[in-house]
Protein backbone atom coordinates (compact mmCIF):
# COMPACT_ATOMS: atom_id res chain seq x y z
CA UNK A 1 0.00 0.00 0.00
CA UNK A 2 1.21 3.85 -0.43
CA UNK A 3 2.49 4.82 2.92
CA UNK A 4 4.58 7.98 1.49
CA UNK A 5 4.09 10.88 -0.65
CA UNK A 6 7.57 12.69 -2.38
CA UNK A 7 6.52 15.94 -4.52
CA UNK A 8 8.89 18.39 -6.94
CA UNK A 9 8.47 21.74 -6.35
CA UNK A 10 8.51 24.04 -8.85
CA UNK A 11 5.23 23.61 -11.41
CA UNK A 12 3.48 20.97 -8.83
CA UNK A 13 3.79 22.98 -5.50
CA UNK A 14 4.94 25.83 -6.44
CA UNK A 15 3.86 27.84 -9.44
CA UNK A 16 6.78 28.67 -11.69
CA UNK A 17 7.49 30.58 -15.31
CA UNK A 18 10.95 29.86 -16.28
CA UNK A 19 10.63 31.97 -19.47
CA UNK A 20 10.49 35.07 -17.33
CA UNK A 21 13.78 34.46 -16.26
CA UNK A 22 14.84 33.70 -19.87
CA UNK A 23 13.58 36.55 -20.79
CA UNK A 24 15.07 38.96 -17.76
CA UNK A 25 18.85 37.52 -18.44
CA UNK A 26 17.89 38.63 -22.05
CA UNK A 27 17.31 41.95 -20.88
CA UNK A 28 20.40 42.38 -19.12
CA UNK A 29 22.10 41.23 -22.28
CA UNK A 30 22.84 37.25 -21.70
CA UNK A 31 21.69 34.05 -23.39
CA UNK A 32 21.35 31.86 -20.66
CA UNK A 33 20.65 28.52 -23.03
CA UNK A 34 24.05 29.43 -24.58
CA UNK A 35 25.85 29.96 -21.00
CA UNK A 36 24.44 26.60 -19.95
CA UNK A 37 26.05 24.85 -23.35
CA UNK A 38 29.27 26.95 -22.71
CA UNK A 39 29.42 26.38 -18.90
CA UNK A 40 28.86 23.08 -16.27
CA UNK A 41 28.31 26.26 -13.85
CA UNK A 42 24.12 25.61 -13.42
CA UNK A 43 24.53 21.73 -13.10
CA UNK A 44 27.03 22.68 -10.18
CA UNK A 45 24.92 25.42 -8.51
CA UNK A 46 22.47 22.59 -8.20
CA UNK A 47 24.55 20.45 -6.94
CA UNK A 48 26.47 22.31 -4.73
CA UNK A 49 29.76 22.35 -6.58
CA UNK A 50 29.91 26.19 -6.58
CA UNK A 51 27.98 28.60 -3.99
CA UNK A 52 26.39 30.99 -4.60
CA UNK A 53 28.95 33.83 -4.64
CA UNK A 54 31.07 32.11 -7.63
CA UNK A 55 27.44 31.51 -9.45
CA UNK A 56 26.62 35.21 -9.69
CA UNK A 57 30.91 36.00 -10.06
CA UNK A 58 30.53 33.85 -13.21
CA UNK A 59 26.98 35.65 -14.35
CA UNK A 60 28.94 39.06 -13.56
CA UNK A 61 32.02 37.55 -15.91
CA UNK A 62 29.42 36.77 -18.93
CA UNK A 63 27.62 40.42 -18.82
CA UNK A 64 31.23 42.08 -18.57
CA UNK A 65 30.36 43.57 -15.23
CA UNK A 66 27.74 45.68 -16.71
CA UNK A 67 25.42 44.66 -13.76
CA UNK A 68 24.60 44.58 -10.38
CA UNK A 69 24.17 41.66 -7.71
CA UNK A 70 20.19 43.08 -6.65
CA UNK A 71 19.66 42.68 -10.94
CA UNK A 72 21.22 38.89 -10.79
CA UNK A 73 19.15 38.02 -8.38
CA UNK A 74 16.14 39.93 -9.04
CA UNK A 75 16.36 38.04 -13.13
CA UNK A 76 17.28 34.70 -11.05
CA UNK A 77 14.58 34.73 -9.30
CA UNK A 78 11.83 35.87 -11.77
CA UNK A 79 10.45 32.38 -12.98
CA UNK A 80 9.30 31.91 -8.93
CA UNK A 81 5.94 32.65 -8.84
CA UNK A 82 3.10 31.69 -6.11
CA UNK A 83 2.17 29.34 -4.21
CA UNK A 84 -1.63 28.90 -3.07
CA UNK A 85 -2.77 27.96 -0.12
CA UNK A 86 -5.43 25.99 -0.93
CA UNK A 87 -2.61 23.83 -2.39
CA UNK A 88 -0.88 23.89 1.22
CA UNK A 89 -4.28 22.94 3.13
CA UNK A 90 -4.66 19.83 0.46
CA UNK A 91 -1.17 18.75 1.58
CA UNK A 92 -1.99 19.52 5.19
CA UNK A 93 -4.91 17.12 4.66
CA UNK A 94 -2.75 14.12 3.49
CA UNK A 95 -0.46 14.25 6.07
CA UNK A 96 -2.77 12.08 8.43
CA UNK A 97 -2.19 9.07 5.96
CA UNK A 98 1.09 9.36 3.81
CA UNK A 99 4.43 10.63 4.70
CA UNK A 100 5.03 13.52 2.54
CA UNK A 101 8.20 14.76 1.50
CA UNK A 102 9.89 17.26 -0.92
CA UNK A 103 12.87 16.83 -3.68
CA UNK A 104 13.77 19.53 -5.81
CA UNK A 105 16.39 20.31 -8.19
CA UNK A 106 17.33 23.72 -6.93
CA UNK A 107 19.94 26.04 -6.04
CA UNK A 108 21.03 28.17 -2.50
CA UNK A 109 19.73 31.96 -4.39
CA UNK A 110 16.31 30.35 -5.32
CA UNK A 111 15.84 28.18 -2.04
CA UNK A 112 16.60 31.52 0.13
CA UNK A 113 13.86 33.59 -1.74
CA UNK A 114 10.73 30.76 -1.42
CA UNK A 115 11.78 30.36 2.20
CA UNK A 116 10.96 33.93 2.28
CA UNK A 117 7.86 34.42 0.03
CA UNK A 118 6.23 31.25 2.23
CA UNK A 119 7.01 32.45 5.74
CA UNK A 120 5.67 36.14 4.58
CA UNK A 121 2.78 34.60 2.67
CA UNK A 122 1.77 31.41 4.54
CA UNK A 123 3.44 31.96 8.05
CA UNK A 124 7.02 31.93 9.28
CA UNK A 125 7.67 27.85 9.08
CA UNK A 126 3.95 26.75 7.38
CA UNK A 127 6.13 25.41 4.16
CA UNK A 128 9.00 23.61 6.21
CA UNK A 129 6.15 22.06 8.01
CA UNK A 130 4.45 20.80 5.64
CA UNK A 131 7.15 18.01 4.75
CA UNK A 132 8.76 14.93 7.06
CA UNK A 133 11.93 16.00 4.88
CA UNK A 134 13.08 18.51 2.94
CA UNK A 135 15.21 16.92 0.02
CA UNK A 136 17.65 19.63 -2.30
CA UNK A 137 19.93 18.57 -4.76
CA UNK A 138 22.37 21.20 -3.78
CA UNK A 139 22.73 19.63 -0.27
CA UNK A 140 22.76 16.04 -1.43
CA UNK A 141 25.06 16.52 -4.56
CA UNK A 142 22.90 15.18 -6.85
CA UNK A 143 19.97 15.92 -9.19
CA UNK A 144 16.88 14.65 -10.73
CA UNK A 145 16.80 12.19 -13.11
CA UNK A 146 19.72 10.30 -11.74
CA UNK A 147 18.51 7.17 -9.80
CA UNK A 148 20.63 7.09 -7.09
CA UNK A 149 19.27 10.34 -5.99
CA UNK A 150 15.79 8.66 -5.12
CA UNK A 151 18.08 5.26 -3.89
CA UNK A 152 19.80 8.23 -1.75
CA UNK A 153 16.56 10.14 -0.38
CA UNK A 154 14.86 6.53 0.16
CA UNK A 155 17.69 5.32 1.99
CA UNK A 156 17.87 7.91 4.46
CA UNK A 157 13.76 8.28 4.95
CA UNK A 158 14.02 4.25 5.09
CA UNK A 159 10.80 4.32 2.62
CA UNK A 160 10.34 1.64 0.14
CA UNK A 161 9.81 2.53 -3.37
CA UNK A 162 6.61 0.31 -4.04
CA UNK A 163 5.37 1.76 -1.11
CA UNK A 164 6.16 5.87 -2.66
CA UNK A 165 4.55 8.07 -4.96
CA UNK A 166 7.20 10.28 -6.90
CA UNK A 167 4.77 13.63 -7.91
CA UNK A 168 6.86 15.38 -10.67
CA UNK A 169 5.76 17.53 -13.97
CA UNK A 170 9.04 16.04 -15.95
CA UNK A 171 8.67 12.86 -17.61
CA UNK A 172 12.45 12.98 -17.44
CA UNK A 173 12.44 12.86 -13.41
CA UNK A 174 9.81 10.00 -13.18
CA UNK A 175 11.44 8.13 -15.54
CA UNK A 176 14.78 8.50 -13.25
CA UNK A 177 12.08 7.22 -10.16
CA UNK A 178 10.66 4.66 -11.95
CA UNK A 179 13.82 3.06 -12.47
CA UNK A 180 14.69 3.04 -8.27
CA UNK A 181 11.41 1.50 -7.85
CA UNK A 182 8.65 4.13 -7.21
CA UNK A 183 5.15 4.74 -8.42
CA UNK A 184 5.42 7.72 -10.11
CA UNK A 185 2.44 10.55 -11.56
CA UNK A 186 2.88 12.93 -14.21
CA UNK A 187 1.99 16.32 -13.11
CA UNK A 188 0.79 17.92 -16.09
CA UNK A 189 -0.23 20.74 -14.21
CA UNK A 190 -0.02 21.95 -10.47
CA UNK A 191 -1.22 19.75 -7.86
CA UNK A 192 -4.50 19.52 -6.87
CA UNK A 193 -7.17 16.93 -6.47
CA UNK A 194 -6.59 14.91 -9.48
CA UNK A 195 -3.24 13.78 -8.32
CA UNK A 196 -5.13 12.72 -4.96
CA UNK A 197 -7.40 10.48 -7.03
CA UNK A 198 -4.73 9.02 -9.33
CA UNK A 199 -2.68 8.29 -5.91
CA UNK A 200 -5.76 6.34 -5.38
CA UNK A 201 -6.03 4.67 -8.24
CA UNK A 202 -2.23 3.58 -7.72
CA UNK A 203 -3.34 1.96 -4.47
CA UNK A 204 -6.42 0.69 -5.70
CA UNK A 205 -4.18 -1.85 -7.75
CA UNK A 206 -1.99 -2.96 -5.33
CA UNK A 207 -5.43 -4.04 -3.80
CA UNK A 208 -6.34 -5.72 -7.02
Amino acid sequence: MIKNIIFDLGGVILNLDQERTFRAFKKLGADLDDLNAQSTVFKDFETGKVDADYFIHFLKSALKGSVETSQILHAWNAMLLDLPKHRVDLINSLKSNYKIFLFSNTNTIHMDEIFKYTDEHLGKGVFSNLFDKIYLSYEMGLRKPNPDSFHMLMKDAGLKGFETVFIDDSKINNKGAQEAGLHTIWAKEPFDTWAIKEIQAIKSLQMN
